[in-house]
């Protein structure tokens, strides 16, 4: 099975990074969620997810890698492994510009992998403290992807321009739960193929850096590949490390 395998490549990948002498600076968390049933129906559902940051006086770089599976009676029905990078130059105190490359494979969408690459501007237009804060973004980039099965036309690659809209709304309910709400739109300006993905997650302190944390992720796709669903949706319950 090609997940087992993958989340120990990834952690022996990351480990110099997470193990260095030098890692002061970085923040991160990762969290996990499993769920195993039996009886009339064999079922395991297994997602997981790392998330990096460093921050200094100009410069903000953001890494998060995510992966989920499941198995129905010894049969696969979801496996997808996404990540995403992004650096910010700040400046004039809440302002920033940004470059960010995200990467996608998903075995049930009908593509063999998405990619986008965006740069824009962003800018925090409201905090409170250190946990509640509103950031809402806007860029230009460009969008790669490749087809399972060639289309009508007999191609697989699909290339165009796009717009990206962003916005991420943290807030603290208390000192240990946390409320937080993530949306994004990549809006195709050849093709019109416009991808929209929103999260909802609430997450509580169970002990120390542990919590429980439940999200609800909706990705909608316009333009589909024939014989996919236009819309993906996943609710997760998982523990969490911060550090």
């Amino acid at each position: 099975m090609r997940f087992r395998t993958t989340p120990a490549i990834v952690l022996l990948a990351l480990s110099p990074m997470v193990f260095a002498e030098d890692f002061d600076g970085w923040e991160g968390e990762g969290e996990a969620g499993v769920l195993i049933t039996s009886g009339n129906t064999e079922e395991t559902n297994i997602n997981s997810r790392l998330a990096l940051m460093y921050e200094e006086a100009e410069w903000r770089h953001s890494g998060e890698f995510r992966s989920a599976y499941s198995e129905s009676d010894d049969e696969t029905t979801a496996e997808k492994y996404r990540g995403n990078l992004q650096s910010d130059y700040k400046f004039e105190g809440s302002q920033y510009l940004f470059v960010r490359g995200a990467y996608e494979d998903d075995r049930f969408s009908g593509y063999d992998f998405q990619s986008t690459l965006t740069t824009g501007y962003g800018n925090r237009v409201w905090q409170r403290g250190d946990r509640s804060f509103l950031d809402l973004s806007a860029g230009l980039g460009y969008r790669f992807n490749k087809l399972e099965e060639p289309d009508s036309d007999g191609n697989r690659d699909e290339e165009e321009a796009i717009a990206r809209l962003a916005g991420q709304f943290d807030y603290g309910l208390s000192e240990n739960a946390l409320f937080r709400q993530k949306l994004s739109t990549e809006i195709g300006l050849d093709e019109n193929n416009t991808v929209t993905e929103s999260e909802t997650s609430v997450q509580a302190t169970v002990v120390g850096n542990l919590s429980m944390k439940v999200a609800y992720l909706v990705q909608h796709v316009s333009d589909e590949p024939e014989g996919s669903d236009d819309t993906d949706t996943e609710i997760s319950l998982s523990l969490l490390y911060g550090f």
